[in-house]
């Protein structure tokens, strides 16, 4: 592998290595093993695939793994009724509820029906405010997993030029708050960028780290990147392609192939942002076991 690509994958199972040996110690004393479910509605190939990577994920760390698979026409109060059960069941740890939900079903309600205690997305208002103040909470698992490569692959950030494309509530807005807050892994100058900003390209050349988060296919050309910089690209696209014998590539939200003769550091996709996403799912799980965030 060229050494300016980030490893994702090496370092999600460094990371799988030392969540396995803890498990494996609390296991040795004669304590339960910390329990994840999920809930997924519908047939959506993207959530199939990502519930079923958490589910081998689990597996070889020794984390219990539970997943209630729903038909699409499951109800709003069905859905609630699981999230409920799941809520005051003393075996399970933490729970996700994957996203995208049927359009009968309001995300938000869901969410925040969620107790914050078990909610181990980070998604839930209440681990949003804490971790916007600082407080101890569960992040969403792509931003942590971004902050993690980032520290992992010692490049330093503090007081350099973060610029994040795209402001969704499940990347862009919290790395961006992530990145900027106090911290020893973070100190960043943050610019959050989207569909609506001006001048796009002007801005994305001063970043240092450029984090790629918009949801359109290679949209970040060369032209768009400073010479030396950082690029983390969290985008992830099936791109119909008639060499490959599955019939498509996968792609990010970055040309790959344009930018890497510019950058210091790039993530390739698939490969680098993925595999940390479901460490970091693990690790707020075995957070939730210790229960290190609400005591």
């Amino acid at each position: 592998m060229d050494h300016k690509v980030i490893d994702g994958k090496a370092i999600a199972a460094a990371i799988r290595k030392e969540i396995a040996a803890e498990v494996a110690a609390m296991i040795d004393a004669d304590l339960e093993a910390p329990h994840l479910a999920a809930v997924i509605v519908g047939e959506d190939p993207a959530s199939q695939t990502y519930v079923a990577s958490k589910e081998k994920a689990c597996h070889e760390v020794g984390i219990t793994s539970t997943v209630y698979r729903l038909p699409e026409s499951t109800s709003e109060k069905e859905l609630l009724d699981i999230v409920h059960f799941l809520n005051n069941d003393p075996e399970v740890d933490g729970f996700i509820v994957q996203l995208p939900l049927p359009d009968h079903i309001d995300p938000n309600t869901i969410l925040e029906a969620i107790d914050p205690a078990k909610d181990v997305d980070g998604f839930h208002p209440r681990n949003i405010g804490r971790m916007t103040l600082g407080l101890p909470a569960y992040l969403p698992a792509t931003p942590y997993g971004i902050v993690e490569l980032i520290k992992r692959s010692n490049i330093a950030i503090s007081g350099k030029h973060c610029v994040v494309l795209g402001r969704s509530n499940i990347v862009g807005t919290p790395v961006s708050i992530l990145l900027s807050r106090k911290h020893e892994d973070a100190d960043a100058t943050v610019t959050l960028c989207h569909s609506r900003t001006k001048n796009l390209a002007e801005i994305t050349r001063q970043a240092d780290v450029l984090i790629a988060a918009i949801g359109k296919v290679e949209f970040v050309t060369a032209d768009m990147v400073k010479e030396g910089a950082v690029v983390i690209d969290v985008g992830i696209h099936r791109v119909a392609d008639t060499h490959s014998p599955k019939g498509y590539r996968i792609s990010g939200d970055v040309d790959f192939a344009g930018v890497l003769p510019k950058v210091s550091k790039i993530t390739p996709v698939p490969g680098g942002v993925g595999p940390m996403t479901i460490v970091s799912l693990l690790k707020n799980t075995l957070l939730a076991r210790k229960k290190e965030v609400y005591p």
